[in-house]
């Protein structure tokens, strides 16, 4: 070997490795800790006393806490949404706009269908109240036979849901209507409270029961009022009968457009029945609708106040008021998109008779921001349940069409009051005996939120929303009253075969109080170089620290420490498998510090001469003294001189 490599072998052999390379994780931290750019690591180190390195390592691991804390808090806000709210004046869609008489059908014409239940009804009230006693003292009469009542004939009404009094306080008896007598009543009761009146001053309940097909399961359901017993029964049985009436027939028999609609204005110009489109609602009748979209062009308006709105006067004809079926005069009215479907029942607002309604509306835009910021929904394409309403998504839509659609499938047939899914029929008594008594349950159900319907459906992202303020106004006055009844009932001689009066008209106006549009708008409040941008301030808040220290934090505790591991382990495999291999040998001695080190054998850097003078002796080697001084040195001259002259004798000869 050259003695220069000679050189290099033994400065390797005993240079002592620190750094990336050390032999041990103590040696690793201990280098990371004087040489990273983070204060506390450092001072960890070069801290004098137990007390203050110890006072530095919680400090240290006190900050490194808060940044994953803070950090982790940076993290789970990312998606949120900050909201803008922008108002802008402009000319305004105006919305559809969708009219109802609150009764559906006209008496008269509908009556013929009605007249058994009709006749039963006026037999319960009168066995319940007695009518000659109801105005004065409002006590009931003894029960009447019902053979006094029908003169033979059986009801089929009651026997199909039987009503029933009970007593305060006693749950399993109840007095039946059909015979006067008490009888045990099995089931679970569900009272349903009312605000109406009450039946009478002994504190008694009316209901009725329910029971399913096989009558092994059985619910009664209580009213504290009478009133809405009757109703609620009634209800039941006319929706049975309307099932099963042709929609055209029902279309005859209600409310045409030149009989609702007396007088039309719309901003400021004359309209009349044809700017109206029908929408037939099974519980409200023949509907009509303003400015829908199945018209040419959408109406809209560039002023504000009550004369460039909607202005009609509506003919609610008391008369033709089902007595049973509605308690209240008037219409009701829903303010729309043109591509919404009109939840009439749900949100209209009511307009009185001998009222002028003025509507004064406000729009406001919504747009939402969808998945991962909400969980809205765009279309309701992604919504797991079928829209059987023709019109656009919304949340009301999808919790009806999901009620309708569990309706089917549990009890075979479809609630009369929505649409129907395909291949599906509306419930009645031929087919179906006890359906009530599953669309109760049913409506218990999703009441509760149990059929899962409120955890599928989902808000829509983007809608209008038409902020409402009503005020109302004695019309027409006491001076103007006998003239404009007169003019009105002259216009609508043709339609309206008699005279009018004032409270069989309603006027309604519907118009923007101002064209201020306020558009309510969600953006991410995030980003992901704000969110780069929070964790570079976290680092150099509480450890003083960058982006690059954290990539040689990740070296040192990470790549460095697990190639530390693993060399350990492979130095133990290879000694194991010398072992092995010759068990006779005797074990060689332990390498000395730096020996036979892997990184340091392909190391080709030769180090400097000043760094291996300041090697340390390795252990068990002799150290070279100072040699002894050669006397014979001082010879030299005369050992010269001998030389010179023997170089001379030749020289001469």
């Amino acid at each position: 070997m050259a003695p220069g490599e000679k050189i290099k072998a033994k400065i390797k052999k005993n240079l002592p490795v620190t750094g990336p390379q050390a032999p041990t994780i103590k040696e690793l931290m201990r280098w990371y800790c004087l040489n990273t750019n983070t204060h506390g690591c450092r001072r960890i180190v070069v801290s004098r006393g137990r007390l203050r390195r110890l006072l530095w390592i919680l400090f240290t691991l006190t900050a490194v806490a808060l940044i994953f804390w803070q950090c982790a808090l940076l993290i789970l806000s990312f998606y949120t949404v900050s909201v803008s709210i922008k108002i802008h004046f402009q000319k305004l869609d105006f919305p559809a706009v969708t009219i109802c008489n609150i009764n559906p059908y006209k008496y008269s014409a509908v009556r013929p269908l009605l007249a058994d239940l009709e006749q039963e009804t006026r037999a319960a009230l009168k066995t319940l109240y007695g009518f000659s006693e109801i105005e004065s003292r409002r006590k009931r009469r003894e029960a009447e036979p019902w053979s006094s009542a029908w003169e033979g004939t059986q009801p089929k009404f009651l026997n199909l849901i039987p009503l029933m009094v009970f007593n305060e306080g006693e749950t399993s008896k109840a007095t039946d209507f059909l015979t006067g007598q008490k009888r045990r009543v099995s089931g679970s009761i569900i009272h349903k409270a009312s605000d109406v009146m009450h039946v009478q001053e002994s504190k008694e309940v009316v209901g009725f029961q329910l029971c399913s097909n096989d009558t092994s399961s059985c619910a009664v359901y209580t009213f504290s009022s009478g009133v809405n017993a009757i109703q609620e029964w009634y209800k039941l049985h006319y929706m049975n009968i309307m099932a099963q009436v042709p929609l055209e027939k029902k279309i005859n028999m209600s409310y045409s457009a030149e009989e609702l609609l007396v007088t039309c204005f719309f901003d400021g110009v004359s309209c009349d029945a044809r700017n109206f489109t029908l929408f037939h609602h099974p519980m409200y009748g023949n509907c009509y609708t303003f400015n829908n979209k199945e018209n040419e062009t959408i109406h809209s308006t560039s002023m504000g106040g009550s004369e460039y709105g909607l202005q009609v006067i509506l003919y609610i004809n008391e008369e033709e008021y089902n007595p049973f079926l509605v308690s209240s005069t008037g219409a009701k009215v829903i303010v729309h998109r043109q591509d919404e479907y009109p939840f009439i029942e749900d949100v209209g607002t009511e307009i009185e008779t001998a009222m002028a309604t003025s509507i004064g509306m406000h729009l406001t835009e919504s747009f939402k921001l969808g998945e991962p910021y909400s969980q809205c929904t765009e279309d309701g394409s992604d919504v797991p349940i079928k829209n059987i309403y023709n019109a656009v998504y919304s949340l009301q839509i999808c919790l009806h069409s999901c009620f309708q659609t569990k309706m089917v499938e549990r009890c075979g047939c479809a609630q009369y009051s929505q649409p129907l899914p395909p291949a599906a029929n509306y419930c009645n008594y031929q087919q179906h005996p006890n359906w009530m008594y599953c669309y109760y349950e049913l409506h218990q159900a999703f009441v509760r939120e149990q059929l899962g319907c409120q955890s599928m459906c989902r808000e829509a992202c983007s809608f209008k929303e038409w902020t409402l303020t009503t005020s109302l106004a004695q019309w027409p006055s006491v001076v103007s009253e006998k003239w404009l009844l007169r003019v009105l009932t002259w216009d609508q001689g043709q339609q309206i075969k008699r005279k009018l009066n004032k409270t069989d008209l309603a006027k309604l106006l519907i118009f923007y109080k101002d064209l201020n549009q306020r558009s309510i708008m969600e953006s991410p409040a995030n980003s992901v170089e704000m969110l780069l941008s929070n964790f570079g301030g976290q680092l150099g808040l509480w450890m003083s620290c960058s982006v690059v220290c954290v990539i040689e934090i990740i070296e040192v505790f990470f790549i460095d420490s697990l190639s530390i591991i693993a060399r350990h382990q492979w130095q133990k495999a290879k000694r194991w498998w010398a072992r092995r291999q010759a068990p006779t040998c005797p074990e060689a001695p332990p390498s000395l510090r730096g020996q036979d080190n892997p990184v340091l054998d392909i190391d080709d850097d030769l180090p400097t001469f000043t760094s291996a003078l300041r090697l340390p002796p390795a252990p068990g080697a002799q150290v070279p003294g100072t040699p002894p001084p050669r006397y014979n040195t001082l010879r030299l001259e005369r050992a010269f001189s001998n030389q010179l002259t023997d170089t001379q004798v030749p020289a001469e000869s």
